[in-house]
């Protein structure tokens, strides 16, 4: 009998076989199964349906796949991503770009890199705990930092009793760093405030191979080419 807590049994719902394998999320693997895009040993798959791991599943390319776009945009400080209470702008709303959705988050008070795009397939890669990504963040600090700070946080850090978070810390000065993270929650603060530092300010500067670059606050600029390769290859896709 199966598993129902094994996230790889079978026989699995075409979704979350879609979802698995990098073609779509889920709702977005039922919109290619609406489309009728999917087939299952040859017949079109209809919502619901359920393969087993010697099935032949198959998703024909569409015209959409070709219509993706992707933007590195820099958040500043002191607005939220989106908006959250009535008459308040997020900094989705400042940006001129049309049928684009910002992936991944940043605080009211933290600046930097968000990627906006219309290919939902990199949701689930970017924010789901179980794709570990890296992102490195520029912060500065109140105080000097204690003399065991790099070497602690480079040494693994657990929070919550989870699993050991790797990063990796070039210190600038004595009041500013650069860490590489591959924490999927963010806590980049909380993590920090654990060996005395308190972050004052705090700028995503990359995710993967993307980086703000000569970008300024409030701008935006396209991504492509073989930085886009790059990227996408290192999320599976």
């Amino acid at each position: 009998m199966p598993n129902p807590k094994d996230p790889v049994a079978f026989p699995m719902r075409i979704n979350k076989y879609l979802a698995m394998k990098g073609y779509a999320t889920r709702r977005g693997a039922d919109e290619l199964i609406a489309r009728k895009t999917v087939t299952i040993n040859g017949r079109l798959a209809v919502l619901g349906d359920k393969v087993n791991e010697t099935d032949v599943v198959e998703v024909r390319k569409s015209k959409k796949a070709e219509e993706y776009i992707y933007y590195a945009c820099y958040k500043p400080a002191g607005i939220t991503l989106l908006d959250t209470r009535k008459g308040q702008e997020g900094f989705a709303r400042t940006l001129p770009l049309k049928g684009v959705f910002p992936v991944g988050s940043l605080d009211r008070d933290a600046a930097g890199l968000i990627i906006f795009t219309n290919d939902r397939r990199i949701i689930d890669r970017l924010e789901n705990p179980a794709h570990a990504h890296p992102k490195t963040y520029l912060i500065e600090v109140r105080e000097p930092f204690r003399n065991n700070f790099r070497a602690k946080l480079e040494e693994g850090v657990s929070i919550e009793g989870g699993p050991t978070i790797p990063c990796h810390v070039a210190l600038k000065g004595q009041t500013a760093a650069v860490i590489t993270i591959t924490d999927p929650k963010n806590r980049i603060r909380q993590i920090c405030s654990l060996f005395g530092a308190n972050v004052e300010k705090l700028t995503r500067t990359g995710i993967l191979n993307i980086q703000l670059g000569k970008l300024n606050p409030n701008g935006h600029r396209k991504i492509e080419g073989e930085e886009l390769v790059t990227f996408m290859k290192s999320l599976g896709l």
